[in-house]
């Protein structure tokens, strides 16, 4: 068996020596190359040129975002892909996640382990025993994610707390709680909301201030706190939305707590609700932060997102 391990040289998790130690156990069990990641969109690109050279496997240490590029690159390897008419999961290589950032959702909502010694283990007797779940993704325009996509405050806050992390910040719940007040009373579109979700052969939804869309469960963690505006999202059916009609500062703050207390699902005449869905369109009269898997990715006014069922094998 042939496999790929990506490596973020600046996963936060792990040291030189821990992934020595990664690879050599990584050893006993496949045919291994190695890679390291060394810019924006790198890991994408070598998983594409991994699975068209027949690679059985691709392993990827790091963060959220080296996952999200390893699949975007999985799935569009065209060379694989071309004629076929089933499910990718049937020709793709197959997907195993180290855990090497600091949250690291995707490999939690899996089951795995957040200490990545005990992930390599699991992995590893994955691929032992030919063990593996065949997951849906979510897709926003052409770009595919793993576990959640937004747009409005959710995105903005992403991009405060971007911001913050090139400034030096260490990525905390406290950064994150900071960043969420501060673009609360910024005042940004809270009087008129810009954003629109519309679904075919369904009335619209207008007069939206953000947009969180689900592809499983949880959305985000704080520290070891899960947050789940849709806790019925599930890899295995469509997409899940939890909307906010408007940003007033009262009705934000209580569905924010409502989130922080793991309430069942948040609830208000503000909340908008919308469960497995095969695909939708947010419209936004103008420009709108976008994010997913946690990348902010700068602006949009139109984005189109599908689910995409039976899309990736994933070792857990």
């Amino acid at each position: 068996m042939r496999a790929l391990l990506l490596v973020n040289p600046k996963a936060t998790t792990t040291s030189e020596r821990s992934r020595d130690v990664l690879v050599r156990a990584l050893r006993s069990a496949v045919e291994l190359s190695v890679e390291y990641t060394t810019r924006r969109g790198h890991a994408a690109a070598l998983a594409r040129s991994a699975a068209e050279s027949g690679v059985d496997v691709v392993v990827t240490l790091g963060g959220d975002g080296t996952v999200n590029e390893a699949v975007n690159g999985l799935m569009t390897a065209e060379a694989v892909l071309s004629g076929l008419s089933g499910p990718r999961a049937q020709v793709l290589p197959a997907l195993a996640v180290v855990p090497g950032g600091s949250t690291n959702v995707f490999a939690r909502a899996l089951g795995l382990p957040r200490d990545w010694v005990e992930g390599v283990s699991v992995i590893l007797d994955g691929l032992r025993d030919g063990r593996h779940r065949v997951i849906g993704l979510g897709r926003a325009d052409d770009r595919y994610f793993t576990f959640a996509a937004g747009m409005g405050l959710d995105a903005a806050v992403v991009r405060r707390v971007e911001q913050a992390r090139l400034r030096g910040r260490t990525s905390t719940p406290a950064l994150y709680f900071r960043s969420v007040v501060g673009q609360m009373i910024s005042k940004e579109d809270r009087k008129s909301p810009p954003l629109t979700i519309e679904r075919p052969g369904e009335a619209p939804e207008p007069d939206l201030g953000t947009v969180i869309v689900q592809n499983t469960a949880p959305w985000t963690y704080l520290g070891d706190r899960p947050i789940n505006p849709s806790p019925g999202a599930s890899f295995d059916r469509g997409l899940d939305v939890m909307a906010l009609r408007g940003l007033a500062v009262t009705s934000t703050s209580r569905t924010m707590a409502q989130l922080a207390l793991r309430r069942a699902e948040p609830h208000g005449k503000q909340v908008v609700h919308l469960h497995d869905q095969d695909e939708f369109t947010v419209i936004a009269t103008r420009p709108q932060a976008f994010q997913l898997d946690g990348d902010y990715l700068g602006e949009r006014q139109k984005v189109h997102f599908v689910s995409v069922p039976e899309a990736l094998r994933v070792i857990c």
